[in-house]
This record gives C-alpha cells, structure tokens and sequence, in this order.
C-alpha cells in the first residue's frame, strides 16, 4: 500500500500514543522498546527503523535538566538531611527515564518516517 492513501500524521501524536506513523493505528511496539516487525494494521515495514541514540539523549538531557532543578530548589530551600535526597531523587531517575523514553523513541521514528529519513550512503562516481 502506498503512502498517499493515509492521511498524514502528527509526530507528536504518534508518539505519545506509541503508534505506526502512517496509519497511526497499529503498535510501534512488541515490547517495552522492541519495535515491531511490521504494523498491524497498513503493514509498513518497520525493519529499516533505527532511531539510535538519539532518544537518550533527549531523555538524558530533559530527564536531568528535571531532576537537578528540583534537587537545588529542595536543597535551597528546605535542606533536608542526604538520606532524603537519596529517598526522593534515585527513584525518580530510574521512573522518569523509563516514562519517557518508549515516547521519545517513537517520536523520533515518526520524524524519521514523516521526512524520509535514510541511512547515509556515498555512492560512487559515474553510478546511477
């Protein structure tokens, strides 16, 4: 099935829904971050899709940008004893990355999808 017979979808709201990026129906997902093979619904192979890095280091960055901020405020203002630093922050820097990253990941893939992204490839001179 080809491309002009789905209406196009928001990246955004495939990603937080965790959907195809071109139908916007079927599981990105077969598990917690294994893409599927392919969507369930339109059939859009999803073996070419690799969103590497890139979602960690969104998550990395938003994810500590939070974390810190909130570290600082609750350290000036209440300064608490460490052991209740250890008790709020560890458990949310485990929980927010974990929220956070099925959702980036499948954004980046519906960017991927929306803008046709491609593996580089240097083809030689002369070829077609």
């Amino acid at each position: 099935m080809d491309d002009e017979f789905y209406a196009r979808q928001s990246s955004v709201s495939v990603g937080l829904k965790r959907r195809c990026p071109r139908c916007g129906q079927g599981k990105l997902y077969k598990s917690f971050l294994t893409v599927a093979d392919n969507c369930s619904v339109c059939e859009l192979d999803f073996s070419e899709v690799d969103s590497g890095d890139g979602p960690a280091v969104f998550i990395i960055m938003i994810a500590g940008f939070i974390i810190v901020g909130l570290v600082l405020y609750v350290e000036v203002n209440y300064q608490p004893a460490y052991w209740v630093h250890a008790v709020l922050w560890l458990p949310l820097s485990l929980i927010l990355p974990l929220v956070l990253l099925p959702t980036f990941k499948a954004w980046l893939i519906a960017q991927q999808y929306r803008h046709k992204a491609r593996e580089g490839r240097q083809d030689e001179f002369g070829e077609d």
